[in-house]
């Protein structure tokens, strides 16, 4: 059955990079048309990411710095304005593009982001939607029918759209540092939305969590599932750590925050131990003795966004319950502002998500 679908939407369209002001919300965006191979999906829900702001800001590099390459830009930039952000969708498909079976109107179903531009997992040439097209601060989102997956569970619109970013960012994380049974791993900025996640899916795997984390957030992280807490800030994190653990070695260091913290990590890692980044809460630009890392063999690991592979597994995890939904907080699409103002003040633990007025 088909659904009447209307010619304009409302919409959060990033216009430029700068503040907050190049976020604009309209009510007369023109509703996508789902070209062949693609659906038209009804937002329900879309989850806010670090990525957003850091777009926003032109953290990744800009027209005008090109010193500042990110992986998006290596083939020629693919963001333009205006630019509707937003990949942790959920929502129901309400049509479908020339080739995709009539059959899947109706289905609700969660977003995988990545834009794929090879066939194999490879992630060497990657794009995501809210970047290289559109994606779901909207009322309505066109993407690929691949990317639209239904999920086995009982769990919100609203709750399913806490995981995909963060937790296929945090998966793949972890599956490059091949982290075991058993093993132990450091978690810093353990309660933002990649934080939490990690926190989770190291107890998936059977590995013990230790996170690192702001002041009065420790109970928190230790209710999503925390081994111990060790709070930033607070005097010698190698002697802290080491306390926590009692001694035991660190295997894993899963590194979202950076900065100042870097050295120190690299220490409470124990020899041939592995670190894996995909943030820099505190700063990108770091110093590193690489007396530390050849003396220690240490591996060091970049990583972004998940393999095909990483969703599926992901999509297992919620489907079996082993991992759950942190609601940090639910704005609407017209208070968007308000939504991100809350959000670059990390004054909660798990993720902030935006739905439709």
């Amino acid at each position: 059955m088909m659904h009447p679908v209307p010619k304009t939407m409302a919409a959060v369209q990033l216009i430029g990079h700068g503040g907050l002001d190049k976020l604009v919300y309209s009510r007369e965006v023109p509703v996508p048309t789902p070209a062949p191979g693609e659906v038209l999906v009804k937002v329900t829900a879309c989850g806010m990411n670090n990525t957003d702001v850091w777009v926003r800001q032109g953290a990744y590099g800009t027209e005008d710095d090109p010193s500042a390459v990110s992986t998006w830009r290596r083939h020629g930039n693919t963001l333009t304005f205006p630019r509707i952000q937003g990949t942790d969708t959920v929502g129901h498909i309400v049509a479908v593009g020339h080739g995709v079976d009539q059959t899947r109107i109706g289905e609700r179903v969660m977003v995988d982001f990545s834009i794929y531009n090879r066939d194999d997992d490879s992630l060497a040439d990657i794009d995501y939607m809210g970047h290289g097209r559109d994606g779901g601060y909207a009322e309505y989102m066109a993407l690929p029918a691949e990317n639209a997956h239904v999920v086995a569970t009982d769990l919100t619109d609203v709750e399913l759209a806490t995981f995909c970013c963060a937790y296929l960012t945090g998966e793949r994380m972890l599956e490059r540092a091949r982290l075991a049974v058993g093993e132990r791993i450091l978690v810093t900025g353990a309660s933002g939305g990649v934080g939490s996640a990690i926190i989770q899916l190291a107890r998936a795997r059977g590995a013990i969590p230790i996170a690192v984390a702001g002041p009065a957030k420790e109970a928190a992280i230790l209710e999503i599932g925390a081994e111990a807490v060790v709070t930033r800030g607070q005097g010698d994190l190698v002697g802290a750590v080491n306390e926590a653990v009692r001694g035991e070695p660190i295997d894993v260091v899963a590194d979202l925050v950076g900065g100042p913290l870097f050295n120190d990590l690299l220490k409470i890692l124990r020899p041939e131990g592995r670190y894996t980044t995909a943030g820099a809460i505190a700063g990108p630009v770091v110093e590193l003795d690489l007396r530390t890392m050849y003396l220690k063999q240490l591996e060091l690991h970049g990583s972004s966004q998940g393999s095909r592979a990483d969703f599926r597994r992901l999509v297992r995890y919620i489907e079996d319950k082993k991992i759950r939904p942190l609601v940090g907080g639910i704005y609407p699409l017209s208070e968007f502002h308000r939504a991100q103002t809350d959000f670059m003040a990390k004054n909660f633990v798990g993720k902030l998500v935006v739905v439709p007025d």
